[in-house]
């Protein structure tokens, strides 16, 4: 039987450490900031920042959200990024997708300003994080992952990992940091439409899933000693529940957990991680922030 990676508590010792260094920053004068910026009324996104910005002040940093009506055009949310990228007292920006159709996502995300791009999607530091720049903000989702396995003491060093995901939110940059100096992991990138997916997962010594599709990695997918982190959020009617859902994963936890040596759950697996590694990330926005202002013309 398989140990459950539990997220919700490494979140939770993670954003006591997070808190303590907070106070520091702000002792020296410098309160970290972030800034949502939500367009239209999705029922979902609206809990998501809601619960991000509660993350914010729990830690003691500046959290605020800016609620744009449906119908924005791209001019006036770009003026509202732009006065967003001026203000030195905002550290972090982050713009909550899904957006409206009618907004063009990638040239909204490029023009924030790389420095407080603190979901890490924007070019700059896409490369940046690619190269292993420090200065970089890794995607959320990712570097909670990595956080996840080396407080877990799950070795990574020569070992097989099996992506099943191509995305540039996950799974991408989680190869990158896979294979970087340090991790020394051997990495194979594979999505649904991979032939004969199973020949891979079944080599994995890690595998990680993060495509979105309810039981898409069954039990005869994978080795026996398998670590399996699942990255999928999929909803799932159940008339038991007060939301009428519930969310399960894109591995079938109940028979993977027989085989599996550790395995994360769904919820309170990666899920947790994702808005912790958001507050480091602004947690470092501010400490650049700030190093670039004592130290006029630092390179970034």
């Amino acid at each position: 039987m398989a140990r459950i990676i539990d997220g919700t508590e490494i979140s939770r010792v993670m954003r006591e450490e997070l808190a303590k260094q907070v106070a520091e920053l702000r002792d020296s004068g410098v309160t970290p900031g972030l800034s949502v910026v939500l367009v239209g009324n999705n029922p979902a996104s609206q809990a998501y920042v809601a619960s991000k910005t509660r993350a914010c002040e729990a830690l003691g940093m500046k959290g605020q959200t800016l609620n744009l009506p449906e119908d924005v055009s791209k001019e006036e949310l770009f003026a509202v990024i732009d006065r967003l990228n001026a203000d030195p007292a905002v550290h972090g920006i982050l713009v909550q997708l899904p957006l409206p159709a009618h907004l063009p996502y990638k040239a909204v995300l490029e023009h924030l300003h790389p420095d407080k791009d603190v979901d890490g999607f924007h070019p700059v530091n896409a490369g940046l994080a690619f190269v292993g720049d420090p200065r970089a903000f890794v995607p959320c989702t990712p570097a909670g992952i990595m956080e996840m396995l080396r407080r877990e003491s799950i070795p990574t060093r020569g070992k097989h990992v099996v992506i099943v995901g191509r995305s540039l939110i996950v799974s991408k940059p989680l190869a990158s940091l896979l294979m970087a100096p340090g991790p020394d992991a051997t990495v194979t990138l594979t999505h649904r439409h991979t032939s004969d997916l199973a020949s891979y997962t079944r080599q994995a010594d890690i595998l990680i899933v993060a495509v979105g599709k309810q039981n898409l990695i069954t039990a005869d997918m994978v080795k026996p000693g398998v670590v399996v982190i699942d990255v999928g959020q999929n909803r799932v009617p159940d008339e038991s529940s007060p939301r009428g859902y519930r969310m399960v994963g894109d591995v079938d936890f109940d028979a993977i957990r027989l085989k599996a040596e550790a395995i994360t759950p769904v919820p309170g697996g990666v899920g947790p991680m994702t808005i912790t590694m958001l507050l480091a990330n602004t947690l470092q926005a501010a400490r650049q922030a700030r190093q670039a202002r004592d130290l006029p013309g630092s390179p970034r």
